[in-house]
């Protein structure tokens, strides 16, 4: 079965384009990689997609595109058959792509209306390697997402996007894979909207010297540092100038795509949280709203 097997890279439409722009380039670390059409893309020196954030400016906060990957030409075209079956609406069907790094893909919006491109052959980029303590994102590690329905979303990208449930924490979210890494996806119940970007870093030392940075630099942690129960990655979360909120995570668990078997974690302070040494918590991250551009495509 034609499926998902990789994040590429997520769109935003941000007030303060300057202020985001200086954000993710002195304070988060990523490279820039190319101004085109009003769009800013920025990309993880660790990893291989050609960028991993595109900003451009825009009169609200919103989310343009979540870019996923598949493996070639006859996945996409698959995985587009099953998107129309599902119902969703298509923003356009697979075709060449004239974004940065071309490729062949197709964009749609999901049951809960955000924009999502699916896309293979795309070109890459050589990743620099990384030294430890550097504090620099490899990748993207994983997108987190509010459904107001996130039972029957889960469903959806089971059934149709091809990914598996790794772990549920009680009833509430779900935690899926497209690959060997614990999770790519997460879903909570809320309005439709996203939750956080996570990105790995090369080791915990690397987190804790990226959690050093933000702090010199004017921007605090919100919740963190510690270590999740499911999927055992540490993490650190921060909120963008835009009120993004971001992660800094690292040691994220490796596991069978195939034969992985999914447990619940009851939860409980410990689980969220198995150090238990981190300042905030939940509830000192952005509250959810619905997201600006539900249903609304952006041309590029």
């Amino acid at each position: 079965m034609s499926r998902v097997t990789e994040i590429r890279h997520v769109g935003y439409g941000v007030p303060d384009l300057a202020a985001e722009r200086a954000f993710y380039a002195d304070q988060w670390k990523l490279v820039e990689a190319g101004e085109e059409a009003g769009m800013v893309h920025f990309a993880a020196e660790g990893g291989e997609e050609l960028y991993v954030v595109r900003l451009r400016q825009s009169a609200e906060k919103r989310i343009d595109v979540i870019a996923l990957a598949a493996d070639d030409r006859a996945a996409v075209d698959g995985l587009h058959g099953r998107v129309v079956a599902s119902g969703c609406r298509i923003i356009f069907a697979p075709r060449d792509l004239e974004t940065p790094g071309g490729g062949y893909g197709f964009r749609f919006f999901s049951p809960d209306g955000l924009p999502f491109e699916i896309s293979s052959d795309v070109a890459r980029r050589t990743p620099r390697q990384l030294s430890r303590w550097e504090g620099v994102p490899q990748k993207i590690s994983h997108i987190v997402l509010h459904s107001p329905d996130h039972q029957a979303l889960v469903r959806w990208f089971v059934d149709v996007l091809g990914f598996r449930v790794s772990d549920w924490l009680g009833d509430f979210m779900c935690f899926l894979r497209c690959n060997s890494a614990h999770h790519r996806l997460a879903i909570l119940p809320g309005p439709p909207c996203l939750n956080h970007v996570a990105y790995d870093m090369l080791s915990v030392d690397d987190m804790m010297a990226g959690i050093a940075r933000l702090k010199q630099k004017g921007t605090d942690i919100r919740w963190g540092p510690g270590r999740h129960t499911a999927g055992n990655n540490t993490f650190s979360y921060f909120t963008t100038p835009a009120g993004f909120a971001v992660e800094y995570t690292s040691e994220l668990e490796e596991v069978d795509f195939e034969g992985h078997a999914a447990k619940v974690h009851i939860p409980g302070p410990r689980v969220m949280d198995q150090w238990g040494i981190g300042v905030g918590g939940p509830q000192t991250m952005p509250h959810p709203e619905p997201d600006k551009g539900l249903f609304q495509a952006v041309e590029a």
